[in-house]
């Protein structure tokens, strides 16, 4: 079984660009990660501010290595939580492999 996380993060006015910035590195660092499978962030020209994140992994530990890596700490934790608004996270299982 797969682990997904399903996030949601919106931005505070003014600081979409750097948000957007910051999760452009993110994706490209994250995708090199071992266990993830994939890493896809959407954005909207009808919500600017809004940022949906699509992450899969071979499993949980995959996931939790992935909020500890340097990367995820640096661009995540370091740069684009601090500029938002609100941040929502969604966790589910794969129905199969």
């Amino acid at each position: 079984m797969g682990f997904v996380c399903s996030a949601t993060w919106t931005a505070r006015t003014g600081h979409e660009q750097e948000v957007r910035a910051a999760l452009e590195e993110l994706v490209a660092a994250s995708r090199t990660e071992p266990g993830n499978l994939a890493y896809h962030v959407y954005g909207s020209a009808g919500e600017p501010r809004v940022f949906r994140i699509f992450e899969l992994y071979t499993d949980e530990a995959a996931f939790q290595a992935h909020v500890g890596s340097e990367h995820f700490e640096r661009l995540a934790l370091g740069r684009a939580i601090p500029l938002l608004e609100s941040r929502e996270r969604e966790f589910y299982s794969t129905l199969s492999d």
